[in-house]
């Protein structure tokens, strides 16, 4: 079964394909087919990956999924939650898609760094939500949670990973989430938590093994 994956952030779809590796689902990103990205105009993160996902299955003719995700800090009031990707207003400078990502997570880190300069409390939690749909009219959507609780670094640590992952610490493992592993990440996170919810979803409901 094709999945068009309503995102064009090469580094989530690597990490969709390494955690739905194994059922029977192709994923393919809008990009490729010429669809372009979706508003996400909503307060909640199942509410943009809704309409993330019936965006791509109304203009692929076909299945969607999508994957709503963020960063939220308990002494912000849960900021930066759905604006996590463009908390930070940085100017488009050129048409390069991955340089452009990558100075956009830079200036959302200083942000949140400025923000957190005087707090006490760190708690954090990265969030991940997955909707599926059959076709862009599917009633009944698949919807997977993940939650990931995290605290916030004063100082970012670690070269991997993208977005947030340098300047959140793993409590559990003593090590900010860009020190982990691609196999250890995809194991422990927000998005591995959600992908596992999803996969049995789509056992039971779609039942594709």
């Amino acid at each position: 079964m094709r999945l068009v994956l309503a995102s064009n952030n090469a580094k989530k779809l690597i990490e969709l394909k390494a955690l739905f590796s194994g059922v029977a689902v192709e994923l393919v990103t809008q990009a490729t087919l010429g669809i372009a990205e979706a508003d996400e105009p909503h307060a909640s993160f199942v509410e943009n990956a809704l309409a993330k996902a019936r965006h791509a299955a109304h203009h692929a003719a076909g299945a969607a999924i999508a994957d709503d995700s963020g960063l939220c800090v308990d002494a912000l009031g849960g900021e930066p939650g759905v604006v996590s990707a463009h908390y930070a207003s940085i100017a488009r400078v050129d048409d390069d898609r991955e340089g452009h990502r990558a100075r956009q997570d830079a200036a959302n880190n200083a942000l949140l760094l400025q923000r957190m300069a005087n707090v006490v409390d760190r708690r954090a939690r990265f969030v991940s939500t997955l909707v599926a749909l059959r076709h862009a009219h599917d009633p009944e959507p698949l919807i997977a949670f993940g939650r990931w609780e995290l605290e916030v670094l004063h100082a970012p640590r670690g070269e991997g990973g993208f977005g947030y992952d340098p300047l959140v610490r793993v409590p559990t493992h003593d090590c900010s989430v860009a020190e982990l592993d691609d196999v250890l990440k995809n194991e422990i996170s927000h998005r591995a938590l959600a992908a596992r919810a999803m996969r049995t979803l789509m056992r039971e409901v779609w039942h594709i093994d």
